[in-house]
């Protein structure tokens, strides 16, 4: 693949949700493709301030379970909690992003390790639309949810959420960024 071949692949990259991602999910092989290309993300050195949980098969189930309880917590009848167990089963593949920042870190700020999460996670992202699936970062507040958070988290680790995976049902139109390259680009002194 040429440079600009591989260019205008990521150029090609968009958010798809998980009601528009249908089997077949990534297999293992293709899933940990997208973890080494995590992996490649900003770093330093030996910290790795970030993992991934692959959710699958049963595990989806207990997951739906979860966020029903989570749903019902939060004042959601029954309706609204098997409307959240719903939604946890969309994706063929879901995998939650727990994030360990070591605040007393001599060398590496917690902002610079916050920054190693985001690049891992756009790495991630990037192999899966370049292996051919759709994918998006969900969170919101189930990541809050106490319960929820000591399912996927060990103590001292942040639930920062889930990324849907799966194949795109179909293409959606491009994405639109509000603004676009002149918004995001802006030079300094300004």
């Amino acid at each position: 693949m040429s440079a600009d071949e591989a260019l205008q692949a990521l150029l090609g990259r968009y958010s798809v949700g998980p009601k528009h991602l249908v089997e077949p999910g990534p297999d293992e092989a293709q899933l940990r493709l997208m973890v080494e290309a995590a992996l490649r993300g900003p770093d330093h050195g030996e910290l790795l301030p970030w993992r991934f949980k692959a959710v699958s098969g049963e595990a989806r189930l207990r997951m739906a379970a979860l966020f029903a309880a989570a749903a019902r917590r939060a004042g959601k009848d029954e309706a609204g909690a098997a409307i959240d167990a719903e939604r946890a089963l969309r994706p063929p593949l879901t995998v939650a992003v727990v994030a360990r920042i070591d605040l007393g870190h001599p060398q590496v700020p917690a902002h610079e390790q916050w920054a190693c999460v985001g690049g891992a996670i756009a790495n991630f992202l990037n192999a899966a639309h370049l292996l051919g699936f759709g994918g998006k970062m969900l969170s919101g507040a189930k990541v809050r949810d106490p319960e929820i958070a000591a399912a996927f988290c060990a103590p001292g680790e942040t639930l920062l959420g889930w990324i849907a995976l799966g194949t795109p049902a179909r293409r959606p139109a491009g994405p639109s960024r509000k603004g676009g390259v002149e918004q995001a680009l802006q030079r300094w002194p300004a």
